[in-house]
């Protein structure tokens, strides 16, 4: 059975090839929460009314303000970020369009002469499929998981001075499966410790994977004759996990979701804040606290660090070059359509929440058609009633917030392009850039604004020049 939720959907929009089918499928998923007893509108319309009433009440002129009370940014460098990552990904975008075209023809498809919306994600897995033949199955082999905790820890070894040991029998798990780790500083003392679960067990646990604080550094709760009690952290993955003698062998994203979840631990861990409600991520403004996770993730994609960790289990090959050059060159593929993706969510979400009056006679609808004329190569459908189910600013926490993903994308990529300025394999100055990012982005906490503890890091204000970079949405030169 077919459904709307995303798994489902994503999984016919890529490979079903039916086009009917994905017309059909595509059209219900666009207009779902839009009709009869379900429709929506009429609930945004007033969800949206009662924000900007609180607003009002609190002295703002909208709801973004009040958001915006308890975040890094302000409305105005948000909108001026949008725009110039907007601006930035148009031409890309076109010319994604244009490359998707060119390779349908060439597919002798008809469909080459009229694609609509719900070809477009069939035909650019087809396309991605032909540019870099990436088996993500294939790769587990070279992706064992103690290999990989072995090169993490090494990682963070080299960027923080920090020593990660086994600590089993020191504290009680939940499983077998479960290990407990101290992390120790470079004069062997123990700063904090942390539980890693990685394997799946549907039964017992969600999908998924995170990182949680069993206890924040305090000095108020530490135990007699401590001066404080030590930070410990929960991180959580669901691995395939070893069977027989054979590992627990993962794909490349499981390895950067490895790499995302210990860089939150480390925030957590290595915070020098003893006071535990702005120790570690806690009191971390919402659109800051994903800089140490999506700064770590940069490093899966840095020559030496994957090689070091991609070894064969069996042979000890390394990963093949022309591999890491695939998966390299595979994370731009059509960055500029999957960029201006991102900032159409964000921006309808803060204009709803700026400029939009609920109560007018403007629909929230043809707030959305406008932002999509501008960050869709593609015209919107005119049916097309997506605000119905995004939930993330209705019925979740990113209400006027949205905008925290790209936000948090353009700080990890500055923060990353510190240590691409002096060398990523000069390896006393990736010392030296380590340490600064260990005592201001991961020891600071919540007890100072991620702004001035950006600055402090990077030496002025995030800019989203090296994000363009990365995402090769600007010259390399730039």
């Amino acid at each position: 059975m077919i459904t709307l939720d995303a798994p489902s959907f994503m999984a016919v929009m890529q490979h079903a090839k039916n086009r009917a089918l994905r017309e059909e499928v595509y059209r219900a998923y666009l207009t779902r929460a839009s009709s009869g007893d379900l429709d929506n509108t009429d609930i945004i319309s007033q969800i949206l009314k009662l924000r900007l009433e609180k607003a009002k009440l609190l002295g703002y002129k909208n709801f973004a303000e009040v958001s915006m009370a308890r975040k890094m940014a302000t409305v105005d460098r948000v909108q001026e970020l949008l725009e110039k990552i907007r601006a930035a990904s148009w031409d890309h975008a076109v010319q994604d369009m244009e490359d998707l075209k060119a390779f349908v023809k060439d597919s002798g498809s008809a469909e080459a002469n009229d694609l609509a919306h719900w070809d477009l994600n069939f035909w650019s897995e087809r396309l991605r499929e032909s540019k870099y033949d990436i088996d993500e199955e294939g790769l587990r082999p070279y992706f064992a998981l103690p290999k990989v905790m072995d090169g993490l820890f090494s990682l963070a070894n080299k960027l923080f001075g920090i020593t990660v040991e086994a600590a089993d029998g020191l504290a009680p798990v939940w499983n077998s499966d479960v290990k407990f780790y101290c992390v120790k500083d470079s004069s062997n003392s123990p700063v904090a410790y942390f539980y890693f679960d990685p394997y799946s067990r549907p039964s017992e646990k969600r999908g998924g994977a995170w990182m949680n604080v069993v206890f924040s550094r305090s000095s108020v709760l530490a135990r007699h004759g401590s001066s404080v009690r030590l930070p410990v952290a929960h991180m959580v993955c669901n691995q395939m996990p070893p069977v027989g003698d054979k590992p627990s062998l993962m794909t490349f994203r499981e390895v950067e979701t490895v790499f995302h979840e210990f860089g939150h631990a480390l925030q957590h861990m290595l915070t020098r804040q003893d006071e535990a409600f702005v120790a570690g991520i806690s009191g971390i403004e919402w659109d800051a606290v994903e800089l140490p996770s999506q700064f770590m993730e940069n490093w899966c994609y840095h020559k030496n660090t994957l090689l070091s960790i991609a070894k064969h289990y069996e042979t000890g090959e390394p990963l093949p070059e022309e591999i890491y050059a695939k998966l390299v060159a595979a994370k731009n593929f059509r960055a500029g359509t999957f960029s201006l993706r991102q900032i159409r969510f964000a921006s309808v979400d803060m204009e709803l929440h700026t400029t939009y009056d609920p109560s007018g006679p403007v629909s929230v609808y043809d707030v959305d058609r406008r932002v999509a004329e501008k960050t869709q190569v593609l015209a919107p459908l005119p049916e097309d009633r997506f605000l119905c189910g995004f939930s993330h600013i209705f019925a979740g926490g990113y209400a006027a917030g949205y905008y925290s993903y790209k936000w948090a994308e353009v700080l990890s990529a500055d923060a990353f392009s510190a240590f691409e300025d002096v060398g990523l394999d000069n390896e006393k100055a990736i010392e030296e850039t380590g340490r600064r990012f260990r005592e201001t982005v991961l020891a600071l906490g919540g007890g100072k604004s991620p702004l001035e503890v950006f600055v402090a890091f990077r030496g002025r204000e995030p800019s989203p020049e090296p994000l363009l970079r990365h995402n090769g949405l600007l010259p390399v030169a730039a």
